[in-house]
């Protein structure tokens, strides 16, 4: 796209060789690494990290939710998540903020008989995958996790899911942005005429539609952030993903106390909070944790995260605009895909060649254009029963 090294001044006004628009995560990491390499990088955004992310959990789980008929974008999440440490590291180098990186691992389990057998089958269908998934008894289960409630049928473990805190990422992104000269410009774009750069990269979240006409629609996701009573830690280290009584929830436990329950999956586009999501929530949740019952209830909010009809997202140039990318249309795997995504459109910026690890998640796949490549990963192979 643009392989030059920035041009000397001509003008009062130099323009940028990227614009970024949008400044969550996505935004503010492609950003990092284009100005790090030498680029003139501007983001435009009126709120910086006011999207998806100010809501998300962070959890960077490629093995929990390897879902049937997504192995191209398993494949991509593995990719992403194996380069989380190292992301994770030179970040808080960069920056000197700590971005709540936990290795501790996940916790998959249901609550009752039907709950364990729904989770079963897809349990053995990652395994099938060659994914990390070992199974637990109940006593196994509560050796790792004590608080978890007596009821629980059983589970299994993802060693190699993670967690990142999404509102200590996004401030240390900014940071890292800004520091290897990135500018920030706190303005609306209302068109992609309104840009003035050599290479224009949206990555605006559910706004793409309006400035792209790409099929990014709004999923609603509603979801609670609890408080351990007294400022201790919580009660309990991994990421907790559960069926309880056919509601599915997870639980992510923060350092300073905090533990964030969600999350409803609505095709809705406003950000009310209800009580009904509210209640089945916190019934979900004490039901696989009954110390949560104690815990303050310290907010109730509602995102809404960028979906696409394939949940996969959206990477690459525009059809017939090549001085146009897009990065956007991750749904729920916005955080985890962070990394892959800021490494392959930065490449792409600079060298103008796709990495074939994009082919799948072109943007003219829904026009009919795009090239399907292997995921890497094998063909779901699952005899006999793994579960018993």
């Amino acid at each position: 796209m643009t392989g030059r090294s920035p041009s000397p001044l001509s003008s009062d006004r130099v323009r940028p060789d990227v614009a970024v628009v949008g400044a969550g995560p996505i935004g503010l990491a492609i950003a990092w690494r284009c100005a790090a390499r030498g680029l003139r990088v501007v983001v435009h955004d009126p709120a910086p990290g006011s999207g998806a992310s100010a809501v998300a959990a962070g959890m960077l789980s490629p093995v929990a939710e390897a879902y049937f008929g997504e192995r191209q974008l398993t494949g991509l999440l593995l990719a992403s998540a194996a380069r989380w440490p190292a992301f994770a590291a030179e970040l808080t180098e960069a920056t000197g903020i700590e971005i709540g990186y936990r290795t501790e691992g996940t916790l998959m389990v249901g609550l009752t008989g039907d709950d364990l057998a729904e989770a079963r089958r897809l349990w053995a269908y990652q395994q099938g995958l060659g994914l990390p998934v070992t199974p637990l008894r109940p006593s196994e289960l509560r050796d790792s996790e004590p608080a978890l409630a007596p009821r629980v049928r059983g589970g299994a473990l993802a060693p190699t899911d993670h967690q990142v805190d999404p509102r200590l990422l996004v401030p240390a992104l900014r940071t890292a942005a800004q520091r290897a000269g990135a500018v920030l410009v706190p303005q609306q774009v209302q068109a992609l005429s309104d840009v003035d750069a050599s290479v224009t990269v949206v990555a605006a979240g559910c706004g793409a539609t309006a400035l792209t006409g790409l099929p990014v629609r709004p999923v609603k996701g509603q979801i609670l952030r609890l408080r351990a009573p007294d400022g201790v830690a919580p009660g309990f280290r991994h990421v907790i993903r559960g069926y309880a009584d056919g509601e599915h929830v997870y639980l992510v436990p923060r350092a300073d106390g905090e533990v964030v329950l969600g999350a409803t999956v609505e095709e809705r586009s406003d950000t009310t909070v209800t009580a009904g999501a509210v209640q089945r929530l916190l019934r979900a949740g004490v039901d696989l944790l009954p110390e949560l019952a104690e815990y303050d209830l310290v907010e109730a909010v509602a995102g809404l995260r960028p979906g696409t009809p394939d949940n996969a997202p959206i990477l690459g140039p525009l059809p017939d605009r090549p001085d146009v990318l897009v990065a956007t249309g991750h749904h729920r795997h916005g955080i985890v895909l962070t990394p892959i995504t800021a490494d392959l459109i930065a490449d792409l910026v600079l060298g103008g060649v796709p990495d074939p690890l994009l082919a799948p998640f072109r943007a003219d796949r829904f026009f009919g254009g795009a090239t399907v490549a292997a995921s890497g990963l094998p063909e779901p192979s699952v005899e006999g029963d793994l579960w018993s």
